[in-house]
């Protein structure tokens, strides 16, 4: 099979459209190639663009190395030729004698032979950085997201610049396997696990009429901006047909609790939030926001049995909860989609909240879920 020769326009475009989002199959059209060719491509770098080359200035370039060429040709001291390019005698000397002499020399081949050498790949920090590569590989092993295991380390190691690295130079030690600084087993255990770098696109989420629903816009101001805690928000994550369990996220917090459903039947739905709900203190049951699922038309029973307010998003509009959203896609990484959530018990699920809830958040400062509800209730006495 012949390998495709990618021009620089056409790698541009790739890193560009794919940048935007565009999915492989869409750049593989707009290109005239085929699928597997651009996924090639992407996979290389773990779909993170590579850096582009440039010349430093202090350096050769293409027309010098010409003038070069032209004043040996005519016999020219390099004396002379350093004193027109406005460089030092030895700059010249050196260059000539690298490549061929004052007989041999040819600008075009000089310049290509440079370029090439010019290339000494650095290692990566990961590499060179065997306590820090170890807290890293730690961290990734107990499920952290490279972006909280950066934060955790700055706020554990402030003054110790060895031990601090970007979640972007984590991703890319892992998705560019070609560093060989991590073992690739550890790409399991990242939220997303296709190997590679994209953007993120938005979802929407279905929703359904609900009789006697408080509309989200009648939620007191004092929610919104989160100065007070016991206000949370819930969901239910899917798996596979009626298999689901619910979540529920205490916005101040980002404290998250997992509540196994054996049917998503309303009333079934109800009784199990409220056996929850009615185990938390006072001070942390004022109000829970759901979205437009039937799954919760009997919200006034839970309302009834827990004092608790219910309020529900708009139609369409996921990030009215978006705490929930950005805890749900985290749960995908313990959960993916298909997964028969009814094989999980109440037991195993509490164990999932308690490795969430003790991940830090970049939200809080990168302190811990956990941490902040314990903070918060100590406070409130």
């Amino acid at each position: 099979m012949v390998r495709r020769r990618w021009s620089e326009a056409e790698r541009a475009e790739v890193w560009g459209r794919w940048k935007r989002g565009e999915a492989q199959r869409a750049i593989a059209k707009a290109l005239g190639v085929t699928h597997p060719t651009v996924h090639k491509l992407l996979r290389r770098t773990g779909g993170l663009a590579p850096v582009v080359r440039r010349r430093a200035d202090r350096v050769l370039h293409t027309p010098e190395r010409e003038e070069i060429s032209r004043g040996l040709a005519t016999g020219e001291t390099v004396r002379a030729i350093a004193a027109q390019l406005g460089r030092a005698p030895s700059t010249i000397s050196r260059e000539v004698a690298r490549h061929g002499g004052r007989r041999g020399y040819r600008a075009g081949r000089a310049d290509a032979e440079a370029w090439a050498w010019a290339r000494r790949p650095k290692r990566c920090r990961l590499a060179t950085h065997a306590r820090l590569r170890r807290a890293v590989a730690r961290k990734l092993s107990l499920d952290w997201a490279p972006e909280q295991i950066a934060g955790w380390l700055q706020q554990t190691y402030p003054d110790c610049a060895a031990m601090q690295v970007s979640h972007e130079t984590i991703y890319r030690t892992l998705f560019v396997q070609s560093r060989g600084v991590f073992k690739r087993e550890l790409l399991q255990h990242l939220r997303r696990r296709q190997g590679m770098r994209r953007v993120r696109r938005p979802t929407m989420v279905p929703s359904g009429p609900l009789a006697d629903a408080i509309s989200i816009r009648e939620r007191p101001a004092s929610v919104e901006d989160r100065a007070v805690p016991g206000h949370w928000e819930g969901d239910l994550l899917t798996g596979t047909i009626d298999s689901q369990i619910a979540t529920l996220v205490e916005r101040q917090s980002r404290y998250v609790m997992l509540v196994r459903m054996p049917t998503k039947e309303a009333p079934a739905v109800a009784q199990a939030l409220a056996r929850h709900v009615r185990t938390l203190p006072q001070t942390l049951r004022r109000s829970l926001t759901w979205d437009r699922g039937r799954e919760f038309a009997a919200h006034r029973a839970f309302t009834i049995a827990t004092d608790v307010q219910v309020y529900f998003c708009d139609p369409h509009c996921p990030w009215q909860r978006g705490s929930n959203e950005n805890t749900n896609g985290l749960l995908r990484q313990y959960f993916p989609h298909g997964t028969d959530l009814s094989q999980y018990s109440q037991a195993e699920l509490n164990r999932v909240a308690r490795q969430l809830n003790e991940r830090p958040r970049k939200t809080l400062g990168f302190q811990t879920p956990a941490d902040k509800l314990a903070a918060i209730v100590a406070s409130t006495g």
